[in-house]
């Protein structure tokens, strides 16, 4: 199994050391699409999982979800977080395991989902509806400090319940001097790139571990596929993720790395547990 590069109380502690570089922006990779995001002594926690739970109800079926790499950190431990999104409801997105301790320990955290997919998640996470934040796409909403926005995602389809709300999103977070893109899971899909571009993204957070029919899950962005949608949104950086979760779902960043450098764009690649620190300084390259 691979080790993070931080875990448990090591990595606690580097959480909880705080950032002295003002509005510098630290982020830390926690495995699939989870990053925790740290700026201005606030914390914004992307799509974490951080459970065995679809390892143990996969276990003895024909599609096991075997675990590659270790959990970083027990959920709740993460007792200063402020906002927490999922972007759709595939369990390693909204992991009942991970955010129940996560929202006890947290009870003042905003926990931010797709409007198609409020009552799903209430039940889920044994929450009441009205405690949640819901965003459908192209709606937006400021809580604890982060302007919030939803734009749709491919999953593989630009899906919509009854209502004509997307069951998919990413989403757009702008604090500070700052503006991230989590693309949840998705595909490229035709006029993604001139929705983007509405923002000035610094960091984009991309999956790329693909699709193939014989993994019998919906896919996602392929390495190459991902490191051009950043450049032709003009992310400053791009981390990709969705990879080294699960071994029968996933990719090596071979492919990913080699299209970016001869796209010329900027990423920084990211073991499970790692932080990556982004001076104010160097927010526009």
């Amino acid at each position: 199994m691979i080790e993070p590069a931080q875990s448990d109380d090591e990595l606690l502690a580097d959480i909880r050391t705080g950032n002295p570089d003002g509005d510098g922006l630290r982020v830390w990779w926690l495995g699939q699409s989870g990053f925790l995001l740290q700026w201005n002594g606030s914390h914004l926690l992307f799509d974490p999982y951080l459970s065995e739970s679809l390892t143990k109800k996969y276990a003895d079926t024909d599609k096991p979800h075997v675990r590659m790499t270790k959990r970083p950190i027990d959920p709740q431990q993460l007792d200063m977080i402020d906002v927490i999104t999922s972007s759709h409801n595939h369990t390693d997105h909204l992991d009942a395991e991970t955010l129940q301790p996560l929202l006890r320990s947290n009870p003042q955290a905003a926990m931010v989902v797709p409007a198609a997919n409020r009552d799903f998640a209430a039940e889920r996470l044994g929450q009441p509806a009205s405690t949640l934040t819901v965003l459908d796409a192209a709606e937006s909403t400021s809580v604890k400090g982060f302007q919030l926005h939803a734009v749709p995602a491919a999953h593989e389809q630009l899906d919509r319940n009854e209502q004509g709300q997307f069951r998919y999103v990413g989403y757009v977070v702008e604090f500070g001097p700052w503006t991230v893109y989590h693309s949840g899971d998705t595909i490229r899909y035709d006029g993604m790139d001139e929705i983007l571009r509405r923002w000035q993204i610094d960091i984009a957070f991309l999956p790329i571990n693909g699709s193939l029919p014989e993994r019998r899950v919906s896919g996602n962005l392929w390495g190459r596929e991902a490191a051009e949608l950043a450049k032709d949104i003009g992310a400053k950086l791009t981390i990709p993720c969705h990879y080294e979760m699960f071994q029968f779902n996933t990719v090596s960043t071979d492919e990913f790395r080699t299209a970016a450098d001869e796209l010329g764009i900027r990423v920084a690649v990211l073991q499970c547990g790692e932080r990556f620190d982004a001076p104010l300084n160097e927010k526009t390259p």
